[in-house]
């Protein structure tokens, strides 16, 4: 639809973030990258000494609370408010944001129940402001080549797809908040953790026609599931797995999808698909000499994305590019996420797309 928001011209674009625990770090490093294009104007967490330390980091000002924060937004000149807080929350947040006339930004996942990403995209939609959803693994250089990839046909017909996620989530993790491992505000193994290489399937391989999972929760005191595996089939035949886990000994192990073809056959793995393992095709193409380029080390499972994910949002809100994940990209992979959990839960086949 058409926004309301005119695009931001001769100044900084000014964002607010909601929520200063551990992504946030991500988006305060990301906007402070860009600074000749953004600045980073108020912070907000309900927890004092979080917020506090996020304000001594950015300078930023401080809130206690988003209807606080909203209620300067004129005083700020707010054009985005970031959520980087527990999942759950992020609806009830999205739709207070709209409401207010400010474009949000969300962590993923989007949110942890089907009706309620459906009710963030029509509250924004309602509200004439945009709704972006943080894929930044979209942006990684390996994944870049091989969406490219398949996007050229250079794999002929798909044949099988793979997908692993082998990390470690100790319990003092669930432990270190109460929010955490639970399925109204955090969401399992794969709502969490997995949630976008989950986004890979969709993204880079096309629709899936159906899946069947299976989740448990084998060694964590959690709501929540810590181990995951599923079965997929795609709409253009191409069948496949995932296979989650967060109890990996002793560290994490990989982040890793695996694409087998008529014509080729590609391994992106390392911690967090960012290593070029694997790739043979049966012709030669210019984009094979970047291969080694697109490889890069990472101690981190949430890899390098955020600064590039920021690029387009802020052209996107000076008007010079248009929005890489919007809402309705974000319900996709919300979409499979459900599916994949309707399935572990009622023991079925579950088909897409789910009733909207």
């Amino acid at each position: 639809m058409q926004q309301i928001r005119p695009p931001v011209t001769g100044r900084l674009v000014r964002f607010a973030l909601i929520g200063c625990g551990r992504i946030a770090q991500n988006h305060i490093e990301a906007i402070k990258k860009h600074g000749e294009r953004a600045e980073l104007v108020a912070v907000c967490d309900t927890d004092a000494a979080a917020l506090q330390a996020a304000v001594d980091k950015t300078g930023a000002r401080g809130f206690a609370s988003l209807t606080e924060l909203l209620a300067a937004k004129a005083e700020l000149g707010l054009d985005c408010v970031v959520l980087t807080t527990p999942s759950g929350l992020h609806p009830r947040q999205a739709i207070e944001v709209a409401a207010a006339g400010i474009d949000v930004m969300t962590e993923k996942p989007m949110a942890t129940r089907w009706q309620d990403g459906l009710t963030m995209v029509k509250a924004c939609d309602d509200a004439g402001v945009r709704l972006f959803v943080v894929k930044q693994n979209r942006r990684n250089p390996t994944l870049q080549l091989l969406k490219r990839a398949v996007a050229e046909g250079r794999f002929g017909r798909l044949y099988n797809i793979a997908v692993n996620v082998f990390w470690t989530r100790p319990q003092s993790y669930y432990d270190s908040a109460e929010w955490r491992g639970t399925w109204e505000f955090d969401g399992g193994a794969f709502m969490n953790q997995a949630s976008h290489y989950v986004d890979l399937l969709d993204w880079i391989c096309g629709p899936v026609e159906s899946v069947m999972a299976y989740t448990g929760t084998l060694a964590r005191n959690i709501e929540v599931e810590d181990s995951g595996v599923a079965a997929l089939k795609w709409r253009n035949g191409a069948m496949g797995t995932v296979n989650v886990s967060m109890l990996t000994y002793p560290k994490n192990l990989e982040g890793s999808i695996t694409l087998l073809g008529e014509k080729g056959s590609v391994r992106v793995g390392g911690l967090a698909v960012n290593e070029i393992q694997h790739w043979e095709f049966e012709a030669p193409h210019e984009m094979d000499s970047l291969i080694s380029d697109a490889s890069y080390q990472t101690t981190s499972v949430y890899g390098f994305g955020h600064p590039l994910y920021y690029d387009n949002v802020i052209k996107t809100l000076r008007g010079e590019a248009h929005p890489e994940t919007d809402g309705r990209e974000g319900l996709k992979s919300l979409e499979l996420l459900i599916a994949l959990y309707m399935s572990a839960r009622d023991g079925k086949r579950i088909n897409l797309p789910l009733a909207y």
